[in-house]
């Protein structure tokens, strides 16, 4: 069975890679790192070795056995396009994702030059499969370069996940992007939030014609600020206007 998952914006979770290491401040109080660390030393859990960087080759072809479709977040515990990951195995984490055609695969990334990279050799000039998903993270105003990789990417459908939202983002070149996630940070060490940030980001997508999805304001506990923004619950997706069927 498919890994269900509480995260709003995807029904699953696929995680052919865990662990990783940090590389903004975004990264800074990691929910996957804070679950991963409580299991390092126990023995034959899955996170034994806490949230080290791990290939789990046994998981390559998970999705291919779940046949009812689904939005898949892949390594919802670690970055697919880290640079200690062979490009060779990922790869075969896109030759699954390729195959399998009945599911959306929602792929997520700090590294955004890496996977610009990686999209070119695989796609070339066209752009991707119309049901792979591919975004990255974007803090706050200083990490506006990433979306400039996304843009150069051929991506199927381009995301930016504005989450955890640390600091104002400014104006954002949304030319290219079909959908924008934010949502505050949450746990015992969580940063605040402003509402202006989030509408600055709202106001934004409605003028570019950007599906926006507000996840939660955060807190100490992920769910305790709701997810409700002026009033209201903005939970809209992208639309896929074309579906390119890998070679």
């Amino acid at each position: 069975m498919a890994i269900s998952t509480a995260i709003e914006w995807t029904d699953a979770t696929w995680n052919p890679v865990t662990g990783c290491t940090k590389i903004s401040p975004g990264c800074d109080h990691c929910y996957a790192e804070r679950f991963a660390e409580r299991f390092r030393g126990t023995s034959g859990h899955p996170f034994e070795t806490g949230f080290d960087l791990t290939l789990r080759p046994e998981r390559l072809e998970q999705p291919l056995s779940w046949r009812q479709p689904r939005m898949i977040f892949v390594n919802s515990m670690s970055d697919l396009f880290h640079k200690d990951i062979p490009q060779e195995f990922i790869a075969r984490v896109f030759d699954t994702m390729e195959h399998a055609h009945w599911h959306t695969f929602q792929v997520l990334t700090k590294r955004s030059s890496l996977m610009r990279d990686f999209l070119r050799r695989r796609y070339g000039e066209s752009r991707g499969p119309g049901h792979m998903w591919f975004g990255v993270s974007v803090e706050d105003g200083s990490r506006r370069s990433r979306i400039r990789h996304l843009q150069e990417a051929p991506a199927g459908v381009r995301f930016l996940s504005i989450e955890p939202l640390i600091g104002p983002t400014g104006s954002l070149d949304l030319a290219g992007v079909d959908w924008v996630i934010v949502g505050g940070e949450s746990g015992p060490r969580a940063r605040p939030i402003h509402a202006d940030w989030v509408r600055n980001i709202r106001e934004q997508c409605l003028r570019a014609g950007v599906a926006f999805f507000f996840k939660q304001w955060g807190g100490a506990r992920a769910k305790s600020g709701g997810r409700e923004l002026d009033g209201r619950e903005w939970s809209e997706f992208p639309t896929p206007t074309f579906s390119i069927a890998a070679e």
